[in-house]
């Protein structure tokens, strides 16, 4: 028996999706003006057959090299261990799955690379994360032409930026409301990231003004981002050894709920019924802490895809795309914060 695997075909996707074949390449390339839910359904029939476009034939067509890159918040020589925190481990996941998808490989490119590396890297377009306020990456793209998207809004953003971001002003004010309703708290506070990206600014200006809008004094800390986690440790330590201290805490960071229960038990409080806990964090461990943690998640996963199916169809140079994409949050309800 041949036991030689047969290649899928663009015939057998096609037949498989109910489609022509034209539609399919207009799919998986990001061309054509299709309708989402055909976009959908064909590259969900691609995926049922483990059928992959000829990437390097079509790059080279165009020009290109058929390879996507993804970097993320760059600080200098400081070379940060991304892949261990499970938020950017799902947003490369996301991002490979749905480069793969369309026919292109991604590779994910060191925080570290110098300038030079930068302009000599062969690749047809970058997913940039969490930009900051002082970022080199754009002007040495835009000086080399390289269609650029941001996972994670920029800090100043621009009317032609092209970005795919949580709505996490959203998911802080159904958190924060949680708390103060669910969990019959009256003095919620906040540790907050003191940083050069959108994030923490636009936690703070959501929280302040959830403050004023049902007449809570504001109370919060903020923390630098060198050492952070000690400096985050610090910063709730301060907060829960107050002499009133708050009856309800938010943290923004994947370790915030850990680094809350162990404070709270230094502090003597008991969690929840002293203190009521909840964080930003798509660590799967706070599901399985003592008790465990109630978490907003901010959908790694989704970003990462969203992000690169927007490069991909910038690259192609597709019409009428939006922009600027906010995706919802999700609030997961655990014992941390019960009433």
């Amino acid at each position: 028996m041949d036991r030689r695997r047969v290649r899928p075909t663009v015939e057998q996707v096609a037949e498989r999706a109910g489609v022509s074949k034209a539609t399919v390449s207009n799919a998986l390339n990001g061309t054509g003006r299709l309708s989402p839910e055909t976009r959908r359904r064909v590259i969900a029939a691609a995926h049922e057959l483990s059928y992959v476009p000829y990437t390097s034939a079509f790059a080279q067509a165009r020009g290109g090299t058929g390879m996507l890159g993804l970097t993320m918040a760059i600080f200098g020589d400081l070379a940060v261990p991304y892949t261990q925190n499970p938020y950017y481990s799902e947003l490369i996941l996301g991002a490979i799955g749905a480069a793969h998808a369309r026919g292109y490989l991604l590779t994910v490119l060191p925080a570290t690379m110098s300038a030079w590396s930068w302009l000599t890297t062969p690749v047809d377009g970058v997913v940039h994360c969490e930009p900051r306020l002082s970022d080199p990456v754009r002007p040495i793209l835009e000086r080399r032409g390289i269609p650029l998207v941001y996972a994670g809004r920029p800090p100043e953003p621009r009317a032609d930026d092209f970005w795919v971001d949580t709505d996490d002003g959203q998911g802080l004010v159904g958190l924060l409301d949680h708390l103060r309703h669910g969990g019959a708290r009256t003095a919620v506070a906040a540790v907050l990231p003191d940083h050069d990206d959108a994030y923490p600014a636009i936690l703070r200006e959501t929280y302040l003004a959830w403050c004023r809008a049902v007449g809570q004094e504001p109370i919060y800390t903020t923390f630098a981002p060198d050492n952070h986690r000690g400096a985050e440790r610090a910063a709730i330590s301060t907060l829960l050894g107050r002499p009133t201290p708050p009856d309800a805490v938010v943290g923004v960071y994947t370790y915030s709920g850990l680094f809350l229960l162990e404070a709270a038990r230094a502090h003597g409080l008991a969690v929840p019924a002293d203190l009521a806990i909840g964080c930003f964090s798509d660590d799967p461990k706070n599901a399985h802490l003592d008790p465990p943690v109630t978490t907003v998640s901010m959908r790694p996963a989704d970003v990462g895809a969203e992000s690169t199916d927007l490069l991909i169809d910038l690259i192609h140079q597709r019409k009428r795309i939006r922009r600027q994409r906010l995706l919802p949050t999700v609030l997961h309800v655990r014992a941390s914060s019960a009433g």
